[in-house]
């Protein structure tokens, strides 16, 4: 028997395809593959009828830019061998899992809640008892922050376990603002819920918005046209740096870098404005729709769009090689929140965080679809899995968005940019993986035998990230935690859906 289906990026596959392997067969499978290098990128269920779930496994194989795909049945209510001793990366996904169907990984080490959804099996988890890690001892102590912060930032708990003034262990407690966007994007049509996952992150709207597109594009046997897909890839790059140069300005902020600070948060506003002129909203919401996009570049409008971002990278590159010149900048960022290139596998870090720590994963190189088929990225990758890496990366990651956007503003392919709508096919599974600013955004969709939404799965790459957090802040000083924070940059939202 086959272990996995394999398929690719954005290929629909039919259901009975997917192999169904006994639990036992099926959780040696995934975890003989992890250990030879493929990466979880779901772990999910689906009620198959009476007790029984299906649970579904979706791994990556970068190299060979194919996605492996097994399920297995499980009943309610029983238990099954958790996979994270084994695997680690699979340990937030087990964690959903349980929390969604109440079927428990026997073993998992940190078998706690992740979002507190209103239709979970077991109500006796709420967040007023959240089983928070403890330790003891005469110099210990704790410090909370959260769920309420200053300012506008969204909800979230941090309990730091600090001996002194170095943190121990940092514990992160989410799920704040459950919103239940997968099972309202059950309930289609596509161009309802388009809206719904251009929400899920305010800050990822193009990227969220391009991978639902395109999961309902391959769902339907389609393809948006040539010209929509380099225009949605304009909006991604234009995203990606706009965010990336927010990001710096923080970092700037959070050193008392001042001067960095106003220069990045200066031209940010330059590149969202840019946004503004493609479709009418500096987040990018409005334009991506599944079978294209709503707004066309004209010839002039794309020589603005060049204009804008060769200035504002122009700026951006000046104050960057001044910033990271500078002794005082660099004995703040280097060796500060380090996460090792092994904890940051174990962890299944993506985007950024995992490239600062040495792995070279990047969804636009490793699964392309869309424009990048033509317009190749090459991963850029650190070692040192520092602040200094994951501030510096993506100073290179600006540049690079910046040169790709001047290719495809140079070589926008003529044609239509909005293909016609067709029916989903019917008993099929297919995965849409795009790179975002973050990271990797994962839609999974399945369809009934009409070819009705039955199933999405997201995942945003704060996720995975949230855990890198936690490990980098660890033999810190608790005064450097806001500067590892923001050097992840990481969405509260984005992990709670």
């Amino acid at each position: 028997m086959e272990k996995f289906k394999i398929t690719k990026n954005n290929r629909p596959v039919g259901l009975k395809e997917v192999p169904e392997l006994p639990f036992t067969e099926f959780r040696h499978a995934a975890i003989s593959a992890c250990s030879a290098g493929k990466r979880v990128i779901g772990l999910f269920g689906v009620n198959a009828g009476g007790s029984k779930v299906r649970m579904y496994s979706a791994l990556a194989d970068d190299d060979a830019s194919s996605i492996l795909l097994a399920s297995t049945l499980l009943d309610k209510g029983l238990l099954y061998r958790s996979f994270t001793n084994d695997a680690p990366m699979f340990h937030i996904f087990e964690r959903e899992f349980y929390e969604a169907f109440g079927i428990r990984p026997e073993g998992h080490p940190w078998l706690k809640p992740v979002r507190y959804p209103w239709d979970a099996p077991d109500k006796s988890n709420k967040m007023e008892n959240y089983p928070f890690f403890l330790s003891e001892g005469g110099s210990m102590h704790e410090v909370a922050v959260g769920p309420v912060h200053a300012g506008i930032i969204e909800p979230g708990h941090f309990r730091f376990q600090c001996a002194g003034e170095k943190v121990q262990h940092l514990e992160i407690q989410l799920g704040y603002q459950h919103r239940g966007v997968e099972a309202l994007m059950e309930t289609g049509p596509a161009v309802k819920t388009a809206h719904l996952a251009e929400s899920v992150c305010g800050d990822t709207v193009v990227g969220h918005a391009s991978a639902y597109a395109s999961l309902i594009e391959a769902l339907s046997g389609s393809d948006a046209p040539r010209r929509a897909g380099v225009i949605r890839a304009i909006a991604l790059e234009l995203e990606r740096a706009a965010m990336h140069t927010a990001g710096l300005s923080a970092i700037a902020g959070d050193i008392a870098y001042l001067m960095g600070n106003a220069v990045f948060g200066a031209n940010r506003t330059k590149l969202i404005n840019t946004s503004l002129l493609l479709c009418g909203s500096r987040f990018g919401r409005g334009l991506v729709r599944p079978g294209g996009v709503l707004f066309d570049i004209n010839a002039e409008t794309a020589e603005i769009i060049k204009k804008n971002v060769n200035l504002a990278f122009d700026r951006i590159s000046e104050m960057a090689e001044e910033m990271f010149a500078s002794p005082s900048v660099l004995s703040r960022l280097q060796q500060t929140g380090v996460v090792r290139k092994e904890d940051a596998v174990k962890l299944g870090l993506t985007g950024f965080a995992a490239r600062a720590s040495g792995i070279a994963v990047d969804a636009r190189e490793d699964h392309p679809s869309g424009a990048y088929v033509n317009f190749p990225v090459r991963k850029q990758v650190i070692e040192s899995g520092d602040c200094f890496a994951r501030a510096y990366l993506r100073y290179m990651e600006i540049g690079q968005s910046v040169k790709l956007i001047n290719e495809m503003c140079d070589n926008l392919p003529s044609g239509k940019i909005m293909s016609d709508e067709t029916a989903l096919s019917g008993d099929s599974i297919c995965v849409s993986v795009v790179e975002g600013w973050r990271g990797g955004i994962v839609y999974i969709g399945i369809t009934d035998y009409k070819g009705a939404i039955r199933k999405i799965k997201i995942k945003d790459p704060s996720f995975n990230n949230w855990y890198g957090l936690a490990v980098a802040v660890r033999n810190n000083g608790i005064s450097d935690f806001p500067l590892c924070n923001k050097s992840f940059d990481l969405s509260y939202c984005g992990n709670d859906l």
